[in-house]
């Protein structure tokens, strides 16, 4: 679900919406235990909705953040780097 459906929601609305949301989860955990559970990834999705709606209960009204732009930074120019000469190993011959 979109946050976008869920600001549209009435407080009474979005308690309605958890509570449904955790039955959902329970029956979820249920489904995985006996090994009936189809989609493994409805998890994240139920647990992130649950967040949402959490994060607007306790919002407070008129306080709606909006996100901004991201402004690209201009690359730095690249620094060159000397290149240092392969270091030669000798090999001594041994004596004895």
């Amino acid at each position: 679900m979109k946050i976008a459906e869920i600001r549209a929601k009435s407080k009474e609305e979005l308690k309605d919406l958890v509570v449904s949301l955790k039955k959902e989860q329970f029956n979820l955990r249920m489904q995985a235990s006996v090994g009936t559970l189809e989609s493994q990834s409805r998890f994240k999705e139920v647990r992130r909705t649950i967040a949402r709606v959490k994060t607007l209960l306790t919002e407070e009204p008129g306080k709606v953040v909006v996100k901004k732009e991201k402004v690209k930074k201009a690359a730095a120019p690249k620094k060159e780097v000397a290149k240092k000469p392969a270091k030669k190993t000798a090999t001594k011959a041994k004596k004895g």
